[in-house]
C-alpha cells in the first residue's frame, strides 16, 4: 500500500496492524516523515518513507522500488500536526509567521500572497479556493492594511479578515475560508491533486483500490470527476462516505471529511 500523505502515520499504523504486508509512506513534509518513522519503527522494513510531492508520486514509488500497489490512499489537505504548530503558520487562532508551506522549506509563503498579489487576484484566490462570498471585501481590507506595513503574522491576518466580514456568535471563525484559500494557493493543492490521481490509478494492479479523503467541495469535485471519467477504475462509492456523529464527536476535525473509493478493473473486465 502507498499512504500519501502519511502525516504522523495514523492510517499507516491501522493498515499495518490490519495485516497489510508493507506500506510506503509518502509526504512532502520532512518533519512528518521523521515522526512517522519513529512511531512505526517497530514494523521494521514493512514501513518505508519517501519524501515527495503528490505530483511526483510515480517517481517516488519507483525510488521505493514499487511498480505496482494493491492500494493508494490520499489524505488531502493540512494535517493536524501542521495545524497545531503555530510556527508553520496554518492556524488562525494563534500567532505565527505567514508561512503555510506543507513542505516546510520549499516555494513561496503565505506572506508573498497577501503582501504581493494585486487586489483583484487576491480576491479571486479567496473566492475560488475559499468559496468566500465576501472575497472582495476581504481583499480590499488586506490591501489597505499592507499599504501601512507588510503583514507578517497569522493573528494579524485573522484580525483583518474578521474585521471585514460579518460573523455569527458560536459560528466558525470568519477567517477560516480565507486561510484555506491562501493555503491552497501557496501549496498549489488542486494542481497537485489533479496530477496525482492518474499516477495513483496507474500504480494500481488489477483489483487494487484508490481511496481519497477530501475535506472541501473543490477537492471532492476533482476526485468525483476523475473516478467517473477514468475507464480503468470502477467506482465503489456512489456518494462520498461521511463521518458519523460518534466519530465527529471524538475527532471534530473529521467533520468535513469525504471519502471516495474506486477499484482498478482487471484486464479482462469491461467498462
Amino acid at each position: 500500500m502507498i499512504d500519501a500523505t502519511v502525516g504522523l502515520g495514523g492510517h499507516a499504523l491501522a493498515l499495518l496492524d490490519g495485516g497489510v504486508r508493507a506500506v510506503v509512506g509518502v509526504d512532502r513534509d520532512a518533519s512528518a516523515l521523521r515522526r512517522a518513522e519513529e512511531r512505526l519503527a517497530a514494523f521494521g522494513p514493512r514501513f518505508r518513507t519517501i519524501r515527495s510531492r503528490f505530483s511526483a508520486i510515480a517517481d517516488a514509488a519507483g525510488r521505493a522500488g514499487v511498480t505496482e500497489a494493491d492500494g493508494v490512499l490520499l489524505d488531502l489537505g493540512v494535517s493536524s500536526m501542521q495545524l497545531d504548530e503555530p510556527a508553520r503558520g496554518f492556524g488562525f487562532r494563534a500567532a505565527g509567521p505567514l508561512d503555510m508551506r506543507m513542505g516546510g522549506d520549499e516555494g513561496p509563503v503565505a506572506a508573498d500572497v497577501v503582501n504581493n498579489y494585486p487586489e483583484e487576484e487576491l480576491a479571486r484566490v479567496i473566492f475560488e479556493y475559499g468559496e468566500e462570498r465576501f472575497s472582495r471585501r476581504i481583499a480590499g481590507a488586506i490591501v489597505r492594511a499592507r499599504t501601512r506595513s507588510p503583514l507578517q503574522s497569522t493573528d494579524e491576518l485573522a484580525r483583518i479578515v474578521a474585521g471585514a466580514v460579518p460573523s455569527k456568535r458560536g459560528g466558525p471563525h470568519p477567517a477560516r475560508r480565507t486561510f484555506q484559500a491562501i493555503r491552497i494557493e501557496v501549496n498549489q493543492e488542486l494542481e497537485e491533486l489533479a496530477a496525482v490521481l492518474p499516477q495513483a490509478a496507474g500504480l494500481l494492479r488489477g483489483g487494487g483500490r484508490l481511496v481519497v479523503i477530501a475535506y472541501h467541495s473543490l477537492e471532492d469535485r476533482i476526485v468525483k470527476r476523475f473516478v467517473r471519467d477514468e475507464c480503468t477504475l470502477r467506482p465503489l462509492t456512489k456518494k462520498p462516505l461521511r463521518p458519523g456523529a460518534e466519530e465527529t464527536a471524538e475527532n471534530p476535525r473529521a467533520r468535513s471529511a469525504r471519502l471516495r473509493a474506486a477499484e482498478r478493473r482487471v484486464a479482462e473486465e469491461g467498462p
